[in-house]
């Protein structure tokens, strides 16, 4: 075998992967973690979730999304809960718009980032937006021309990157098309979603390994979700290919009120727990995070999927439960 053998492991001869030494975390909690959930989240409830997250050395934070509140009905106090945001030069809040009027509405608030996406699933696109691919590609770049016009750094977003329904399959030269387009309008990063949670670690290699090759230098953002289980396995074949930015959501919450059986984002605590044990930095405190999870736990009435804090819980009621005495 020689040195150009296509075949040919770059893996260090000990057998260890070649991985990013620090991931960043984006949490997303606020916005793609609450906005399906049964009950309505106070917003005060909200500011007191971000101030766990911060807390927990949590510094990149997606707040909410300004979209229509009968639609969305959880995202309704937008406006309200910018205004409330304990502002510190180490924290970046940011927040979804999907069109014009939430760019506009993002821009009266206060924000400084925006994410700007849509769905390159012609299906999902068009019962979420009332629009085909080919318009609301059209509509993202004018979007993200129009934030950046108003000031705001954008993060492009491409959702539905691997399909919104079992069976879709999402030509990978037209995601890698529309991102090349969004890296040349000057976005600041460019994130791809799995927003059905349908891919696999060989997809998730083959989209990356794509769209990198059209975006160049361009920071990108892996949005997974758990719905199959395969998540955090995602997660690993992206760092791999070099990724070193994850949307996640503390207690696992999340799903796509358009998308049915979409189970929640890959979880804060699951993600940053992988990443300690690997000896990967990420600044976040893993027990921090926990808290923040049991207070959502509370506020939501009902179970999270994150394994690492339904562990972390067991060990509370344990430390709890009295000793036995015996004679």
């Amino acid at each position: 075998m020689n040195a150009t053998d296509p075949t040919r492991s770059t893996a260090p001869v000990d057998g260890s992967l070649v991985l990013p030494g620090r991931v960043d975390i984006v949490e997303v909690g606020l916005r793609d973690g609450l906005q399906s959930a049964a009950r309505v989240v106070p917003t005060d409830a909200k500011l007191a979730l971000l101030d766990g997250l911060l807390a927990a050395g949590v510094t990149r934070i997606q707040v909410a999304s300004f979209v229509h509140p009968e639609r969305v009905p959880q995202m309704a106090d937008a406006e309200a809960l910018v205004a409330r945001l304990p502002r510190r030069d180490d924290v970046v809040y940011s927040g979804l718009v999907l069109n014009r009027r939430g760019v506009d509405r993002a821009v009266a608030a206060g924000l400084d980032h925006v994410d700007v996406s849509m769905s390159v699933s012609d299906a999902h696109s068009r019962r979420n937006a009332g629009m085909g691919v080919e318009e609301a590609e059209q509509r993202l770049l004018e979007n993200v021309a129009a934030a950046q016009a108003s000031g705001l750094n954008v993060r492009g977003g491409l959702q539905c990157v691997f399909g919104s329904v079992a069976g879709e399959e999402i030509d990978v030269r037209l995601v890698a098309r529309i991102a090349g387009r969004l890296a040349a309008s000057g976005v600041v990063e460019i994130a791809l979603a799995d927003s059905a949670g349908l891919a696999d670690p060989q997809r998730i290699t083959r989209v990356v390994g794509a769209v990198r090759a059209e975006i160049g230098s361009v920071a990108l953002v892996m949005h997974l979700h758990d719905t199959r289980g395969l998540g955090i396995a995602n997660l690993v074949a992206a760092l791999q290919m070099g990724v070193s930015r994850f949307d996640t959501a503390f207690g696992g919450l999340g799903g796509c009120p358009f998308i049915p059986g979409a189970a929640g984002n890959v979880a804060t605590e699951d993600v940053v727990g992988m990443l300690d044990a690997m000896g990967i930095a990420t600044g976040v405190d893993v027990e921090a995070v926990c808290r923040v999870s049991a207070r959502a736990r509370e506020l939501l009435g009902e179970d999270l999927p994150s394994r690492v804090f339904g562990l972390w819980m067991s060990q509370q009621r344990t430390s709890r439960t009295p000793t036995a005495v015996t004679s």
